[in-house]
């Protein structure tokens, strides 16, 4: 033990205290939150990770040794206090503290810590992230991040819990593997002792978790680091932690059955909610027509509508051209949306351009029904109107219309959509809204690599209905995948996996690979596969995410204790950063520097 706690042992935590505890001999320790003089009192406020007590020293009942100690202490200072619990009086309530009927009044006080003056208060909210993230253990110290953190354990051990209940066995995979190139790029760790050859951090277990269903383990799991090197974003990191699971023997309404089951308990336990099962489906084709998004938010009622027929014809020739490249015209109508200023609107067509669209045209329905439009002067007002009745717009709506190939425009209004109901309040926050997106494309083209590339990843298995187009049109095959969708956030994903060799053979045909090719990348599998394989499928569920949402951030970095900024750096760390010559000597390695670096 340290000196400085030397014949002093804590006792409570601080909220752990009540009115119960009244004349009770107490030690409490942890942070000095704030200190107020008033008279001939020092009221001070001890923090720890519960939350927080009220010591009171009084000049005329302690001595001045401890009366000029407490006097010098300073805020985040650490502190020791041996006491007895005492009420406060009426007129010193705090109703808005758990611990505001009550006070600790000290007979011995040591300082175990003392601290610099901080670089911003925890309490603060102006300071700027890159602030916080430098000082991350002080920015920890806030209470609601600690609260996320608390949140995030319980949630794992629920997690372990359920799947431990229902069979499944607890794997650890290596974080050392081959580098398998296939959807986001690897980070690569270079081996000493292989000159030239490296190792790949795992994007996925899925190789492995496959293998194990080889094995014969029948039901795994693991609550598991992942890395990809990837552009960052709100909700996205290039370390983060997957839920994995897998199965043998089973089909995909198991595979949901489980895991919304997961869901079910994770939110009852952490937050008293109820989930109704079974959650609803949607098809992913469904999905892109409706919302314009694999993963939408179905907590409003804003659709996307196809007009092209309504303006087919028209004096419009961007429009027509885009019909007659095949394109299409889709719109969407913001509920009382007249009512944006214009400078808002300006910021839904820049919602639009940044989704890949060339732009958007509105329509303003005024109170009265007269009508305003960006695209006045190639329709009449009785044109403009047969629009709107179309999608069924009201008096006082906004028409918001995008035309281009139908992809873009879907992703593009898709985006305007999520934006539209953040701006108009269209949800409660605090609902929850679940939806299981099914039969995804098993493919998608890559103009970039002019072939294509599978959607989820090689090992995804067809609809039985569809295998046939493999021969004949690869495009329309739709895969036995699933995602887990809650209130726009794709929170898990997964699916049937392929599990005969044949068919394996002609899924990397299509997605271009010779048999060379695929045995290189993924020949430790299909050798395996060669020995028995079990039907299997599995799903994994990105934890950091399903925390964001029952912790209520919008933030993946609210849930990560230590994480990166926008450049994929750790500020409190100044990782990544240059090593030693010896060190690249080892490893036969050379850093060639930019011209720009060279200056």
């Amino acid at each position: 033990m340290s000196e400085l706690m030397k014949g002093l042992k804590r006792t409570h935590k601080a909220t752990e205290l009540s009115e119960g505890n009244i004349n009770e001999e107490v030690v409490v320790m942890g942070w000095v939150n704030k200190k107020r003089i008033f008279r001939q009192h020092i009221f001070i406020t001890i923090r720890d990770v519960s939350g927080i007590i009220q010591v009171v020293f009084d000049e005329t009942k302690v001595d001045k040794a401890m009366f000029d100690k407490a006097n010098s202490i300073k805020g985040e200072y650490v502190i020791a206090v041996k006491g007895v619990v005492s009420a406060r009086t009426e007129e010193n309530l705090n109703l808005e503290m758990k611990t505001g009927k009550i006070e600790v009044v000290p007979s011995e006080l040591r300082i175990l810590a003392e601290s610099d003056p901080l670089p911003f208060s925890p309490a603060d909210v102006g300071v700027k992230d890159d602030l916080r993230l430098k000082y991350r253990y002080i920015d920890l110290r806030r209470p609601d991040l600690q609260n996320n953190f608390i949140t995030r354990a319980k949630m794992a051990q629920s997690v372990r819990e359920f799947y431990s209940n229902e069979g499944f066995i607890e794997f650890e995979t290596p974080i050392l593997l081959k580098s398998t190139p296939e959807g986001a790029r690897d980070y690569l760790v270079p081996s000493r002792i292989h000159n030239g050859k490296f190792y790949a951090l795992p994007q996925s277990p899925q190789t492995l978790k496959q293998i194990l269903m080889v094995s014969g383990f029948d039901r795994y799991f693991q609550i598991v680091k992942c890395f990809r090197d990837e552009d960052l974003r709100a909700d996205r990191q290039p370390e983060f932690t997957q839920i994995d699971t897998e199965c043998s023997f089973v089909d995909v309404e198991d595979i949901i059955d489980i895991n919304e089951r997961l869901v079910q308990k994770l939110f009852k336990d952490i937050l008293n909610y109820e989930v109704t099962l079974p959650i609803n489906q949607m098809k992913y084709e469904e999905a892109m027509e409706k919302y314009g998004s694999d993963k939408p938010d179905i907590r409003f009622d804003v659709f996307i509508n196809d007009i092209t027929d309504v303006v087919k014809g028209s004096e419009f020739e961007f429009f027509e051209g885009v019909i007659k490249d095949g394109g299409s015209i889709r719109a969407i109508v913001a509920p009382s949306g007249n009512s944006l200023p214009r400078k808002q609107i300006d910021s839904l067509v820049l919602t639009a351009k940044d989704n890949g669209a060339k732009g958007l045209a509105w329509i303003n329905i005024a109170d009265d029904g007269a009508v305003k439009s960006t695209i006045s002067k190639f329709f009449t007002d009785e044109q403009l109107k047969n629009i709107a009745k179309s999608v069924n717009a009201q008096n006082g709506d906004l028409i918001l219309i995008c035309a281009d190939q139908t992809e873009k425009a879907l992703n593009a209004l898709g985006a305007v959509r999520v934006d539209l109901g953040k701006r108009l309040s269209l949800y409660d926050p605090k609902d929850f809204k679940f939806v299981w997106i099914t039969e995804f494309p098993l493919l998608e083209w890559s103009e970039e690599d002019n072939r294509f590339a599978a959607k989820h990843h090689p090992f995804t298995m067809a609809m039985d209905e569809d295998i046939a187009l493999f021969d004949s049109d690869p495009s329309a095959i739709r895969a036995k995948a699933y995602d887990l969708v809650i209130n726009g956030y794709e929170v898990g994903g997964g699916s049937i996996r392929i599990s005969s060799q044949e068919l394996q053979q002609k899924m990397f045909k299509a997605l271009g690979f010779s048999e060379e090719e695929a045995q290189d990348r993924f020949g430790f599998l299909l050798d395996a596969f060669k020995y028995g394989v079990p039907p299997h499928g599995g799903l994994a569920f990105g934890f950091d995410r399903l925390v964001m949402i029952l912790t209520g951030t919008e933030d993946i970095r609210d849930v990560i204790a230590f994480p990166k900024v926008k450049d994929a750096s750790c500020l409190l760390t100044n990782a990544p950063d240059v090593v030693e010559d010896s060190q690249l000597d080892e490893l036969g390695l050379n850093i060639i520097k930019s011209n720009e670096e060279e200056k």
